[in-house]
């Protein structure tokens, strides 16, 4: 069997708080996100880009996401508000895959959107390839609109996901996948 063909049978997302470091270095991630960015882009439109948040430097976003959570859940205990900041302080890398959706004619929003989509498989993707775990998340932050300030979105971009990368403690978890019979029909 092809390389590439045991590395996708092999992916799988570890939890975000199972990623310890290392988290690739400069040279990796260049060559991750430039991956990323391969994906099919109907009228290269680049409808999506990255942000980049290293574990080192992103204690002003974490705190930052975390008060806005506060506010936005004001009878939520302090455990809850320690688990968001746990879920955004804690992996050792989190690139943030933002849409970009621009009208266009020719390009419906849609097929924006799944470029966007794509180019987060591509992250968990060669992430893999390169021997280090990752995750993509979403959750309330994602879609919340205190976001939009913390991550500097235009009207017209969304959060599509959270990659959380680094390498997993111990032996990764392995859900069952899907029966073909159950997904797959045949017109």
């Amino acid at each position: 069997m092809p390389e590439a063909l045991e590395l996708l049978k092999t992916r799988t997302s570890p939890k975000a708080q199972d990623l310890i470091e290392p988290a690739p270095n400069e040279s990796q991630l260049n060559e991750i996100l430039t991956i990323a960015a391969r994906v099919p882009d109907h009228g290269m439109m680049k409808p999506w880009r990255f942000v980049v948040l290293p574990k080192a430097t992103r204690g002003p976003i974490v705190d930052k996401i975390t008060a806005n959570f506060r506010a936005g859940n004001p009878n939520a205990s302090d455990a809850e508000v320690e688990k968001q900041r746990a879920r955004f302080g804690g992996s050792p890398l989190i690139v943030t895959v933002i849409a970009k959706i621009s009208p266009n004619p020719k390009v419906p929003d849609v097929e924006q959107l799944l470029s966007a989509g794509a180019a987060c498989m591509n992250l968990l993707n060669a992430a893999h390839a390169l021997g280090f775990a990752a995750n993509w998340l979403t959750g309330w932050a994602a879609f919340d609109k205190s976001s939009g300030a913390v991550f500097g979105l235009a009207a017209n971009e969304q959060i599509v996901g959270f990659i959380h990368i680094g390498t997993a403690k111990g032996e990764l978890f392995q859900r069952p996948r899907p029966d073909m019979a159950q997904i797959v029909s045949r017109l």
